[in-house]
């Protein structure tokens, strides 16, 4: 399936609005509840400070954080083969579809009022600590984040990409320049807040990470 007319739109105005997967501020109230679902495993537990790589991710203070978008794994319903990554944009939520009616469920947060899309695509490959490289036109925007077009921003805690980035490529193999990647804004989980990338709290984009293979059968699906 082709990426819908908006996708296109964006993908080629891509260096202005989504490249850099930036940090914006938090703007969208509480998301939609959605559907009610089993429960089979939670882990609020797994979001104490841990050193990955030589760099350390402080605890997340995931009380402070709705328990619908602590990583859990919870029945799921779908015709889509395990392995599939689902993003549901208006819940906030990503699956990762495990075998026999399961899936990993993660909480996002999405991109805000004229930056969502929605279509399939896959990712093409993987990075630990990515170094983040803003487009020119936010620069011009943001003068501070000028000195990171060319040269980037390092690996780090306070980088926008967090610990962990999958690239999403269309199924003609160009890069969309959409992301699932970390964040620092723990916070930002579960509103609309981002430039158009799908972001999950650190500690989950490195399960998330950990469980795909990059190719063309890592398949990712966006709703709306």
């Amino acid at each position: 399936m082709r990426f819908r007319n908006a996708l296109l739109l964006c993908s080629l105005a891509a260096t202005v609005f989504i490249a850099g997967c930036s940090q914006t501020t938090s703007t969208a109230g509480s998301a939609p509840e959605g559907q009610k679902v089993a429960t089979n495993q939670i882990f609020t537990s797994n979001y104490g400070a841990v050193e990955d790589h030589g760099y350390p991710l402080p605890a997340i203070p995931i009380k402070r954080l709705d328990p619908r978008f602590h990583r859990q794994i919870v029945d799921y319903a779908t015709r889509e083969r395990p392995g599939t990554i689902v993003v549901n944009t208006p819940n906030r939520f990503l699956y990762y579809v495990l075998p026999g009616g399961k899936a990993v469920r993660y909480g996002i947060g999405v991109g805000k009022a004229g930056f969502a899309w929605e279509g399939e695509a896959y990712v093409a490959w993987k990075q630990e600590w990515p170094t983040w490289h803003p487009p020119k036109e936010m620069a011009e925007r943001k003068p501070e984040v000028a000195k990171y077009v060319e040269a980037g921003m390092g690996p780090g805690i306070s980088n926008p990409l967090g610990a962990r980035a999958l690239y999403l490529f269309n199924e003609e193999g160009r890069d969309t320049l959409f992301r699932l990647h970390g964040t620092p804004e723990w916070s930002s989980i579960g509103t609309a807040a981002s430039s158009g990338c799908i972001r999950l709290m650190n500690q989950d984009i490195i399960d998330l990470y950990s469980r795909v293979r990059p190719g063309r059968n890592a398949r990712v699906v966006v709703q709306q």
